[in-house]
């Protein structure tokens, strides 16, 4: 069993991660081929998917596990009333945001004449919501190589087509290669449509993911009965807050970046382009956020099959420990190198004007790791609401600190929100734990190595060399210095009796 619970979770894991991995690297195709204020239309439409996304869904994947493993469940009578519901309230949702296009367009603050983008995404949400269940449901079937297969179809589907719609196609116009294809081309292309296809392609993705469900969609009776699906109702709206409350830290300050910045802030610059800088830097924190990925599939079984063990505490502490430092070092080797990384994944000058944000997105980025480590109190003892306070009250933090920060600091009050916030959740994880499930954790010494790498990070910004060679060679010497610091003072040493 546990073997293949091992095996299950990397195959869940891997397909997340690759996938994800795949769609970060169409940043530079992105950042090549689109100015930023066109990237920022897809920045800020995205971040208003993120929301959407829990409204769609209401929590009813995770309340559909739960109801289903309850003594003396129907799980096909279950699978047809969840879905049933889901489908009804989609379809209402998609209709809704499609006849409120433009007004909610302009709400945005994003330009006129893009109507049919907010409809494409529409659309998008009510299919992804729709396959929710029936992904749930191969998951509880154990039917992971089909999950993982089927979003693996997906991701490849979406990448394939940006490559063709806005790298092959374009290029095929004009005359750079496969001129043989041009009439072909110039009746499938638009060159009018843009940014559009990043959108279109996810549609057709999104089909695609419903046409490989089709067992599991024509399986299902619709029964559309709310009175048995008041508990499950109840139960789910919490979740709801709860996911909304993280996309509010994780999202929100790429919506309230384009309405709160002044206008002019950034000469010659619109709040939009603005937006789509911030965004393309955004993305190489990603280096980070695939490590804490990783993590988070690998950890919290190991938690809960630690939980019993005597020494557990000491375990946990130590893992926490290990993270730390694993992240702290990818923090100083990617924030020292910026300036050779930035220019592959930031194809166009205007998108490294805001690399400056990187370094501390990435550090936040790391305390949201060690926040996931801390939660783990709060899960073993079952006081997940706890989880939701901190939740909310990191969304009231970021609320307030964006209202305040991004009229003096733009996009860079943004980042210092995301890692203030990130920050004090896991302060405060950290302090309640201590209270309701002391574990030994070495915070003295794991806030001397990390006010340590902030501190290399600042030395190597700062420290004006001209040199392209010496500045490597500087760089290169910090990097293997603070690696080679942290093996020989924090490596196990063999106790000799």
């Amino acid at each position: 069993m546990a073997k293949r619970l091992a095996g299950q979770t990397a195959v869940y894991g891997i397909s997340s991660i690759v996938g994800r991995v795949l769609s970060y690297l169409l940043v530079p195709m992105y950042t090549g081929r689109f100015v930023a204020a066109q990237y920022g239309i897809v920045t800020g439409l995205y971040a208003y998917v993120s929301f959407l996304n829990v409204v769609f869904t209401y929590g009813m994947e995770t309340t559909y596990f739960r109801f289903a493993n309850r003594p003396g469940t129907d799980r096909k009578l279950l699978y047809d009333r969840v879905l049933s519901m889901l489908l009804a309230s989609s379809v209402l949702l998609t209709l809704l945001l499609a006849l409120l296009a433009a007004p909610l367009m302009r709400l945005m603050s994003l330009p006129p004449g893009n109507e049919r983008y907010a409809i494409w995404v529409a659309l998008i949400l009510g299919m992804d919501a729709v396959a929710a269940i029936p992904f749930a449901r191969l998951r509880l079937e154990n039917k992971a190589r089909k999950f993982a297969a089927i979003k693996l179809a997906n991701i490849l589907t979406y990448v394939l087509l940006n490559l063709f719609f806005i790298v092959l196609c374009p290029d095929v116009v004009a005359g750079k290669y496969l001129t043989g294809l041009r009439p072909l081309i110039e009746r499938l292309y638009d060159p009018t449509l843009g940014v559009g296809y990043v959108f279109l392609s996810n549609l057709f993705a999104s089909g695609l993911t419903l046409v490989l469900l089709w067992r599991e969609l024509t399986d299902f009776r619709f029964q559309l009965n709310l009175e048995p699906l008041r508990p499950m109702l109840r139960y789910a709206y919490p979740l709801m807050l709860m996911g909304l409350a993280g996309m509010v830290n994780e999202t929100l300050d790429r919506i309230l970046l384009g309405s709160w910045l002044p206008q002019g802030f950034y000469p010659g610059k619109s709040n939009l382009a603005a937006v789509g800088i911030y965004g393309a830097c955004y993305k190489l924190s990603i280096f980070m956020s695939l490590v804490i990925q990783a993590f988070r599939y690998a950890a919290e079984p190991f938690f809960f099959a630690q939980s019993t063990e005597k020494n557990s505490p000491t375990t946990f502490a130590l893992v926490l420990k290990w993270f730390t430092l694993c992240c702290a070092l990818i923090f100083v080797v990617i924030s020292v190198n910026l300036e050779d990384l930035a220019p592959i994944f930031l194809r166009r000058p205007e998108y490294r004007e805001g690399i400056g944000v990187v370094p501390i997105l990435l550090l936040a980025n790391l305390f949201l790791g060690v926040y996931y480590n801390l939660s783990v109190w709060f899960k073993l003892t079952d006081k997940t609401y706890f989880g939701t306070y901190i939740a909310f009250g990191g969304a009231i933090l970021t609320i307030a600190l964006n209202f305040l920060l991004i009229p003096l600091l733009g996009y860079t009050g943004s980042a210092i929100t995301t890692l203030a916030c990130y920050f004090t959740m896991a302060a405060v994880c950290w302090w309640l734990g201590e209270r309701h499930f002391p574990i030994p954790y070495p915070v003295a010494r794991l806030s001397v190595w990390l006010l340590f790498a902030i501190g290399l990070v600042a030395v190597s910004w700062y420290l004006p060399i001209a040199d392209f060679w010496l500045r490597h060679a500087v760089h290169l010497l910090i990097c293997a210095g603070f690696a080679g610091l942290l093996f020989l003072t924090e490596r196990p040493r063999r106790v000799i009796a």
